[in-house]
């Protein structure tokens, strides 16, 4: 299934449930309240949701950036680490041979469990698999640091690798960093709140035939969901319907692939 057909999939119920809820209610509050009881005080209703509805929409767009900026933060550490794990595998060809197989296999497993454990882990929050996965960067540490080289050409290649390998670690951190940044309950639970008081307040507006009021009143419920649903997909970039791909990996895993047999046709 097309990723795009996905994600609208996702989106229409919540869309169409939300406003067809408040179409529901709005059909409530005029059974119980006819258009000329409210006739007198639209004026002062109307103020009230300019007001109301101006400060929701600030809010709103103050959050549909934080997360697409968090988002694409995400997008960008994940490039960045998969380039430096590449150049991390490539450096190591220049370092002794038993050096270099050990530093490589570790990577390679370290990609792989990436891949195929940690990407879930972190929509999960699973520290104890985070654990698990960066403990293939401690062998990679460990091979580095037991390395003696023996001649002027592998003490600069040990010195990049030391610098390539800080990098790879800075950019694990920055990634799992994100991955645990939320917006705080606080906050959803504002968003949640304002949304049903700027909706419930179109129920307020005096508004003689039932089928205008009921689409202004639909129109709005719907895309103050489309947004809220937004905000929360990209709130989670490794679990939402438009999460970060993890194709920088893979792609890194065939570069290892590719890598390891130029060494080994060369030696």
């Amino acid at each position: 299934m097309p990723h795009w057909l996905k994600t609208t999939l996702g989106l229409v119920p919540i869309v169409g449930g939300v406003s067809i809820v408040a179409v529901l209610m709005l059909l409530v509050v005029r059974a119980g309240i006819s258009p000329q009881e409210l006739a007198g005080s639209s004026d002062a209703v109307g103020n009230y949701l300019q007001t109301v509805g101006g400060i929701y929409a600030v809010l709103l767009a103050f959050i549909v950036f934080v997360v697409w900026g968090q988002f694409n933060d995400a997008r960008m550490y994940i490039e960045r680490e998969a380039t430096a794990l590449v150049d991390l595998h490539r450096t190591a060809s220049g370092l002794p041979r038993s050096t270099r197989i050990e530093i490589q296999q570790a990577l390679r497993l370290y990609v792989e469990q990436v891949i195929e454990l940690e990407w879930n882990a972190m929509a999960k929050h699973d520290e104890d698999t985070f654990e698990k996965v960066g403990a293939h960067l401690d062998h990679v540490w460990a091979a580095i640091h037991s390395c003696c080289p023996v001649n002027d050409c592998q003490h600069a290649v040990f010195s990049e690798v030391l610098s390539r390998y800080n990098d790879l670690s800075d950019m694990r951190t920055s990634r799992l960093s994100t991955s645990r940044a939320r917006i705080p309950f606080l906050m959803k639970a504002l968003l949640y709140l304002g949304a049903a008081i700027v909706i419930g307040s179109m129920f307020l507006m005096s508004v003689d035939k039932l089928w205008i009021h009921a689409t202004i009143t639909a129109a709005l419920a719907g895309a103050v969901a489309h947004i809220l649903f937004l905000i929360g997909d990209l709130d989670n970039a490794f679990s939402g319907r438009l999460q970060v791909s993890k194709a920088a990996f893979e792609r890194t895993r065939r570069t290892f692939d590719r890598a390891i047999h130029l060494v080994d046709a060369a030696a």
